[in-house]
């Protein structure tokens, strides 16, 4: 790759940024307290409604998903918190409640595998738990878990919240967050929604926010009725990242002008694309059946050192991931989300054929 030049990336997070986006960002800033900058909070609230198929109050955070994870923890726990975790980033949301003085307990699947709707339904039934944790797209394993069969199993018991990390598949993979009764659904912006690190967004139920009333020592950057004060005011309680908001504006219309569905299809058969060549060539990491639709982890069956193929590939202008954590030298990830389109994922494969069999010559 010449110096200067941009490698693709196709890792999940940070995705590829398309060039209109990224010039919005640099539009002059505007104070956060203004009518203009009002008018830019309502336009965004209501096309991140449209996205998630919801009603529901919508915040904005200067922050990473990671943030929005405690705060929903912090906001909505009023007795004891289950967190099901099936790879790093649902780990962490149990780590997070944990550190917070949450009480909770962890229910975790060996990775690769997704948490199915009898384990929560196992651990709900000892009525311990007012509050779980999903994350609907494990991004570490490529796993997808069943949120709607999840989604109805928890609503059998009817005190209990349902929390969910959409950082992987918001605004990329569908999901009717009114129809679902999710209770918190939030993300960042730099994986499905393809804008750059540093904002994120939640949409938060009435149940949620009633929640929050009852909650003590939830601190002030992530309370929901500070968030909820100012939101009705179309502000932020503190100084937001305007070239964010200006940028989600833009993606949100780009977005609109492809059509939800359209996006959603397209995100499905980039997966269908990259899962068929991984089958045939190495094998699925993710339970067959709950492959992720953003992001395919894929098992190194031929052994090659995945640093060699990663190193090689970004010669070439690409750059996808390696395995998460004690996965690394085992997997490897191909990232197909936000603004990527089959033509690109085509390419792709293409150009990591050929460095295989540069490897393995």
């Amino acid at each position: 790759m010449n110096r200067g030049q941009r490698a693709k990336l196709f890792i999940p997070g940070p995705t590829h940024v398309h060039d209109e986006v990224l010039r919005t960002m640099s539009e002059y800033p505007i104070g956060h307290r203004s009518e203009e900058f009002s008018e830019l909070f309502d336009e965004i609230v209501q096309g991140i409604r449209k996205t998630l198929f919801t009603d529901s109050r919508v915040y904005l955070g200067t922050c990473s998903a990671t943030g929005l994870m405690e705060a929903a923890v912090r906001n909505t726990v009023t007795r004891r918190c289950a967190n099901f975790i099936c790879g790093a980033f649902s780990k962490r949301w149990h780590e997070i409640t944990r550190s917070c003085g949450i009480p909770c307990d962890p229910f975790e699947v060996d990775p690769g595998c997704s948490i199915k709707p009898e384990t929560v339904r196992n651990a709900l039934e000892s009525n311990r738990y007012d509050t779980i944790t999903i994350v609907h797209n494990e991004t570490s394993t490529g796993v997808a878990n069943p949120l709607e069969e999840i989604a109805e199993t928890a609503h059998h018991f009817d005190d209990v919240l349902l929390l969910v990390d959409m950082v992987s598949s918001m605004a990329s993979v569908k999901v009717e967050v009114d129809k679902l009764g999710i209770d918190v659904a939030l993300a960042s912006v730099q994986k499905g929604w393809a804008l750059p690190p540093g904002f994120a967004l939640c949409s938060v139920s009435e149940r949620a926010f009633d929640a929050s009333s009852r909650v003590s020592n939830k601190g002030y950057y992530f309370d929901f009725r500070v968030m909820d004060e100012f939101a009705r005011k179309s502000q932020t309680p503190t100084t937001p990242s305007i070239p964010h908001m200006y940028a989600l504006r833009t993606q949100l219309r780009r977005i609109f002008d492809e059509g939800l569905e359209n996006r959603f299809r397209r995100h499905n058969l980039m997966a269908e694309r990259v899962r068929q060549w991984a089958r045939k060539n190495f094998r699925l990491f993710a339970e067959k059946g709950f492959e992720s639709d953003t992001v395919t982890c894929i098992d190194n069956t031929r052994k090659f050192e995945v640093s060699d193929l990663l190193a090689r590939l970004l010669e070439k202008g690409y750059l996808i991931s390696g395995g998460y954590g004690p996965l690394k030298e085992r997997t490897f990830r191909i990232a197909h989300m936000g603004d990527i389109q089959l033509t690109e994922i085509d390419e792709l494969l293409d150009a990591i054929d050929e460095t295989i069999e540069e490897i393995e010559r």
